[in-house]
Parts: C-alpha cells; structure tokens; sequence
C-alpha cells in the first residue's frame, strides 16, 4: 500500500474553485489526501466512489441543492465527521449546523491553520467515539420527568397526556444529558461539547437558542421556566423536582 493510500482523506465540497484548490494544497502539506467537489452530484459521486474520513462542505451554494439539503442527505447514509463553512456568523446558521449533526463549523473567511487544527480535533475525537452499533440499548431505557418521559432505545419524548413531541437529534441529546445530570449545572461549553465536540465562546448563543427551542416543546414558560433553569452567567440545570 503506498504512503498516499494510508492518509487520511479529506473531501471538500465548496462552489468555490479557487477555495478548493488553496485547501487541496494546504491539506496536501500537511500529509492529508484530498478531493473536492462543487455540487451536490459530484459530492455523491465521490462518497459512492471513494471511502473518506472527513467532510469540510460549505453551507450556502448559488445554485442547485443548498449545505443543508447536502448534508442532511450525507447525514443519512454515511457516519463520516462533518465541519461546515459559511460565509455568514449568525446564531442561526451555527443551530442549523448543530441540528443537522456537524461536527462543527468555520466563519469564512478563516484562518489556515483554525481550519487544520479543527480538523485534527473532529477527526481526533471521531475515532474515539463507540459506533452506534456497539451500544446497547434497551427498550426499557426511559426516563420520567415531570410528568415527561423520554425514552432513549426509541429516541422520542412522549407529553404526559401520551402524545410524542419530536425532538431533532440536537435537541434529544441536550435534553438527554440534562435529564442524566438532574439537578446538575451544565455549561454551555460542556453542553456544546456534548452535541459537536467543540469548544464553546462567549458570543456563541447557537446552545442558547437550542435550549428555547426545547423549553418551547417541553411548554416550559420562558419567562419562567419550571423543568430546565438558566443558571446566569453559568448555563442550564434540570430542577431537581422534576421528577415523577
């Protein structure tokens, strides 16, 4: 097996030509082998034809199928570690990228060397992680609280009239670590970590406005909420009586 087969490969999926070319080269130094792409066809191309270990796709194109339609269809297919780039900072497209299951996300223009150091931390923490296929689950495994019952083996929450509320992935796996940390503050770093394994900044409000979105479906008041606190200046808590 020659030396380029046993680096890890790297495909980018970006309209941008001259971007592709710049970080083909880039992550070429830096002893990565890469691919790019600059539309959804050729993005599905790659995927069926060559097996990669990560993905750096952009969030917006000016035509044909948006980031989101793309990832969401790469998110049902195939487990690969996912960054998003986006030529916009707003808390908005930062929770679209969290909902969609990235592993994170990169304002343009950026840095390099931000970008290698992010990919060598998603795919770093990437290979650590227990496949899906390895965990066991149990149909018993759920949960009460206040009245609310969140089972894990089926991945939904059902109201305390019975009815099912559906949770995105992000939203089921914060509401998870509350529910398992009960009466435990999470920080907003912790809880960032939990869903994308990545860091946390002053002036990321994305966990901020995923929490209002589940306090929403839990009809949680948001001018007082009963089941998940704010903690000022800290970050979130599941009150210690909501329980059954």
């Amino acid at each position: 097996m020659s030396v380029a087969e046993l680096r890890s490969r790297i495909l980018i999926v970006d309209d941008d030509r001259r971007l592709c070319s710049f970080l083909e080269k880039f992550l070429a130094s830096e002893s990565y082998a890469t691919v790019s792409a600059h539309d959804g066809r050729s993005m599905r191309r790659a995927l069926a034809d060559e097996a990669f270990d990560l993905v750096i796709l952009d969030l917006g194109f000016p035509v044909g199928e948006d980031g989101v339609t793309l990832a969401r269809s790469m998110r049902s297919q195939y487990d690969l570690p996912l960054i998003m780039l986006s030529g916009k900072n707003s808390t908005i497209d930062k929770v679209v990228c969290l909902e969609l299951g990235a592993d994170d996300y990169i304002t343009k223009p950026f840095e390099p060397r931000e970008l290698l150091a992010r990919v060598r931390t998603v795919m770093r923490r990437f290979a650590r992680r227990i496949p899906p296929s390895e965990l066991e689950t149990d149909a018993s495994d759920a949960v009460c609280f206040d009245g609310w019952q969140l089972d894990h083996a089926r991945h939904k929450l059902s109201s305390p009239n019975g009815e099912n509320v559906r949770l995105t992935s992000q939203e089921f796996q914060i509401l998870s670590a509350l529910v398992a940390r009960r009466g435990r503050i999470l920080s907003r770093e912790q809880i960032l970590d939990i869903v994308a394994n990545r860091n946390w900044t002053p002036y990321d409000r994305s966990i901020d406005v995923l929490i209002g979105k589940i306090r929403r479906k839990l009809r949680d008041n948001p001018r007082d909420p009963q089941i998940i606190k704010t903690i000022r200046g800290v970050g979130y808590v599941l009150a210690s009586h909501a329980r059954d």
